[in-house]
């Protein structure tokens, strides 16, 4: 089928790309003007120049294609660029679903986040929430996926933390470490997109996507440390300290934390995904065995 995806030239939007062409279908990409070159398959792909913040472009890239994949989200507001929660979440959500349901798209598929729910939460699950609510609303046939940590080749936190561990021989956690989250790789959570357009018993669904099992966070790095092959010494940093710093610093882009992000981490990221892998016929893999499965010979130097 034809098939429009939002966020195509993104980490986790690249992979599904791939997955779909992989799987035969034709892929239209909505991509904002500037980003064309981030697009792995420029040449298997329609590209769109567009932004889900501007519907007049959404129905006439939507036409002629029988399913839709929302892959676009935040995870850090940058309110002085207009770039909020509020908009990228609720109001681009909100703009596809009623460009897909004038377009006559039967199929949607949506990227939320796990631990999404409304009050009382952080804005960021508060919103991912009400954009569920939005795509359950819609009347379209849907399929929500609430995924954990997605690492792989080019996420923005598992291989910061690499790049890290392999520059210095200390690694900072932040209170105890002992928070946990169940990092998944994209590859599989790509395969479950374009799996999902084939499979009608994954159709008004809702999944939790996460590894086989939780980790602390202190495991996460004692695995990264040995799959790197470096010795790590953890420094503790207390939870008060970085509370304050990330309230003082957190609006400035070059810190790594704000104060929602850091309430976020230390609540954890866990869920059961038991359905998402049976429903989608896949085999959960240990976070050691994906690392080593990407970082391939460069994780032995």
């Amino acid at each position: 089928m034809r098939v429009f995806v939002t966020g195509a030239s993104g980490f986790v939007g690249n992979e599904v790309v791939g997955e779909l062409l992989k799987r035969g279908h034709a892929v239209r990409a909505l991509v904002r003007p500037g980003s064309e070159n981030k697009l792995w398959d420029r040449e298997r792909v329609e590209i769109v120049t567009g932004d889900c913040l501007y519907p007049e472009v959404l129905e006439p890239g939507l036409s002629g294609c029988e399913a839709a994949i929302h892959l676009i989200g935040i995870i850090r507001e940058f309110p002085g660029r207009g770039v909020t929660f509020e908009r990228v979440h609720v109001e681009a959500t909100r703009n596809m679903v009623e460009a897909a349901r004038k377009a006559g798209v039967r199929r949607f598929l949506h990227m939320s986040a796990l631990g999404a729910r409304p009050e009382p939460a952080d804005p960021y699950h508060i919103t991912n929430w009400q954009a569920e609510e939005i795509v359950r609303a819609s009347g379209l046939t849907y399929t929500i996926f609430r995924p954990s940590v997605i690492y792989g080749p080019g996420d923005q936190s598992i291989n910061l933390f690499v790049r890290h561990l392999r520059r210095l021989p200390f690694f900072p956690i932040i209170g105890d470490g002992l928070y946990q989250l169940q990092p998944v790789p994209v590859w599989q959570v790509a395969a479950a997109f374009a799996l999902a357009l084939e499979l009608p018993h994954t159709e008004n669904r809702i999944y939790e996507v996460g590894g086989p099992e939780p980790l602390t966070f202190r495991e996460i790095i004692d695995t990264l440390a040995r799959v790197v092959g470096r010795r790590v010494f953890k420094v503790h940093q207390p939870v008060w300290c970085m509370r304050a710093a990330a309230r003082l610093c957190g609006r400035f882009a070059w810190f790594p934390l704000t104060p929602g992000q850091l309430r976020m981490l230390l609540e954890g990221s866990t869920c059961d995904p038991r359905a998402f892998y049976q429903d989608f016929g896949l085999t959960p893999l240990p976070f050691e065995e994906g690392l080593r499965r990407y970082l391939g010979s460069a994780a032995q130097g």
